[in-house]
Parts: C-alpha cells; sequence; structure tokens
C-alpha cells in the first residue's frame, strides 16, 4: 500500500497546489490523489476518511464543471467571503456533525480514532464545499483539518500522509494569501 499512499500524496499535493493558484487542474489531479487515497483509508480502517474520499470524487467533478462555468466578462470565477453568520451556523454543523458521527462510528465499527476521523471528515466536508464555491473560508477550515490529521496519520504509521498534510498547512497560508489578494 506504500506506493499508493505516496501517489495519493504527490497527486495531492500537486492539486492543492494548483487550488492555491486558482488553477482548474486541482481537480483532476484532486480526482487521482482522492481516489488512490480512498482505497488506502479503507485498508488502514479509517472509514470515516474513506467515506470522506468518495465524497470528495463527487466534488472533485463538482468543482471542475463549476470553476468552468464564469461570467464571460471574468477571467476566473471569483472569490467570495461567508457573512459571520453564515460562518457560525457552517461551526455548529460541523460541531454537531462531529459528535454524532464519532458516536456512530465508536459505536457501529472497530474504525480508529471515531472522533478525531469524525472531525476531519465533517469539517472536510464544509472545507470542500466552501472551496468548490471558491470561498475564502476554506483555508481556515482546511488549516484546521490538517492539525488533525497530521497527529492520526502518524499514530495509524500513515507517515507520507501525515508529512503531505504537514505541507498542506503551508498550502493553507499560501492559499489563503492568494486568494485574499486575489479578491482586492
Amino acid at each position: 500500500m506504500i506506493w499508493l499512499e505516496a501517489l495519493a500524496a504527490i497527486t495531492g499535493l500537486i492539486s492543492v497546489y494548483f487550488v492555491t493558484r486558482q488553477n482548474i487542474w486541482c481537480w483532476p489531479t484532486g480526482l487521482v490523489s482522492v481516489f488512490l487515497a480512498a482505497i488506502v483509508f479503507y485498508e488502514s480502517f479509517l472509514y470515516s476518511d474513506m467515506l470522506l474520499h468518495i465524497y470528495y470524487i463527487g466534488m472533485n467533478i463538482y468543482g471542475w464543471i463549476h470553476w468552468s462555468k464564469k461570467a464571460e466578462d471574468a477571467p476566473i470565477l471569483p472569490v467570495t467571503t461567508m457573512t459571520w453568520r453564515r460562518n457560525l451556523f457552517w461551526i455548529i454543523v460541523t460541531a454537531v456533525g462531529t459528535v454524532a458521527w464519532g458516536f456512530t462510528m465508536q459505536a457501529q465499527t472497530n474504525a480508529a480514532f471515531p472522533y478525531g476521523d469524525a472531525f476531519t471528515t465533517v469539517a472536510s466536508l464544509a472545507g470542500m464545499w466552501f472551496m468548490a464555491q471558491k470561498r475564502l473560508e476554506n483555508w481556515v477550515y482546511w488549516f484546521v483539518v490538517d492539525v488533525v490529521a497530521i497527529t492520526i496519520y502518524a499514530l495509524k504509521g500513515l507517515y507520507l500522509f501525515s508529512g503531505q498534510y504537514a505541507i498542506f498547512l503551508i498550502l493553507c497560508v499560501l492559499g489563503y494569501r492568494n486568494w485574499k489578494k486575489a479578491m482586492a
């Protein structure tokens, strides 16, 4: 599985780098990454992560289509932000979803780290939606997810994924800065 993990990590890094640049190639490279990662997570008993990556497959297709549609006078789909009320709503949804999914995974499966895995899954669902919509807030969600994921993957011995998410932390800062600048 190490070669699958390595290929998923490399294509994932390339995909996120493309996202920081608002380059539409983030979506096809992301498709490769998430498909391979879903297999690795299944084999590692990280079922929430596996299901998340299945969701990512659909979101990569959606993002690719959505980013392809733009106003005729705009060079690219613009970056936007959410209101504080919308942000608060998503924080509450993420917290409630984490507790519910974590409880389910703990009670129904042999999942490793059911609540940490549930958090990365639920927060990533929101983060991916925000990314496909080109919401600046996606970078904040990804930053927090990355911190938790680094720990979980290291504890499971998935060191390439742990390293990948450490690099994702750096890319989050770069992406936030680039997207904020694009808004100005």
